[in-house]
């Protein structure tokens, strides 16, 4: 009997060290940060992005994605020993296609603001741009955030240039002028059609689209500042931005991100700086 009770206690001995290491190897495998070991065994990086955003991602004549944005995502990759996929995106929708892990990042000229701060894992900055007015007419004068309040305003939803609107002390006087695009393509074409009179646009895009355009826009003489570009991952997601960090500052130092900038922009724009700079 003694025997037998010696046997049943071993064995629920063994059951319950067995029970708590399971617990404890659970445990300590959620608590780790598997961004970049689940990437690295898919072998690509899937990049989410808004392909209208000329230059930085957008589709040429033969609906090839293109822009700055892809081909220094190609060279971080290539750094990574990993593919790039890009995936084409609602930009509204971001947050939740990283949530749902549709995609692993947004990569596509998208700002830093506290709300994507917030909820994503944000690289280091890696290029300043500005939110600028451009306009058609020549009578369109904007000197100051207060002047807006005289004319009709395009811009698209979800994007930095609308925070910078949302954010400014003059925001009041010009909210009802407001008209929300899809994308910038939609709001250019409604102010050639008249149904607005400017546009408020990172510089990047501006520029950009305006060298493709007959008739020019003017950029006006005010800005709403410092527009800094970042990486944004799942929120948690720190060792797979520490790896593209590395990476990035790698293409920078062999002088591919240079090459890169100076095939779309004509000179050297990228920057490599922390957030909280």
């Amino acid at each position: 009997m003694k025997k037998k009770l010696l046997l049943l206690a071993a064995v629920l001995v063994l059951v319950v060290g067995s029970l708590a290491l399971t617990g404890c190897g659970g445990d300590k495998e959620t608590s780790e940060d598997a961004s970049w070991s689940y990437v690295e065994e898919k072998g690509e990086l899937i990049i989410g992005l808004d392909d209208t955003f000329a230059p930085m991602g957008f589709r040429d004549e033969g609906n090839n994605l293109v822009g700055f944005d892809i081909d220094l995502a190609n060279a971080v990759c290539a750094q990574m020993g990993i593919k790039a996929k890009f995936q084409p995106i609602n930009w509204d929708s971001k947050d939740m296609e990283l949530e749902a892990k549709n995609i692993d990042c947004v990569w596509n000229g998208m700002s830093i603001t506290p709300e994507r701060q917030e909820k994503m894992t944000l690289s280091n900055k890696y290029i300043n741009n500005k939110i600028i007015v451009m306009a058609l007419k020549d009578d369109v004068k904007v000197t100051k955030a207060e002047d807006l309040a005289n004319y009709k305003i395009g811009t698209q939803v979800d994007s930095s240039a609308l925070k910078m609107l949302q954010d400014n002390e003059a925001y009041d006087s010009y909210k009802d002028k407001i008209s929300e695009y899809k994308t910038y393509d939609q709001a250019i074409m409604d102010m050639q059609a008249g149904r607005v009179d400017c546009i408020v646009v990172d510089q990047v895009l501006g520029e950009y689209k305006n060298s493709k355009m007959k008739e020019k826009m003017n950029v006006c003489d005010f800005n709403f500042g410092d527009d800094f570009y970042a990486i944004g991952f799942r929120k948690g997601d720190e060792a797979l931005a520490a790896k593209v960090n590395d990476a990035i500052k790698a293409t920078i130092d062999s002088g591919e991100a240079e090459k890169v900038s100076n095939k779309w922009f004509g000179k050297n724009i990228v920057i490599f700086e922390p957030l909280d700079k």
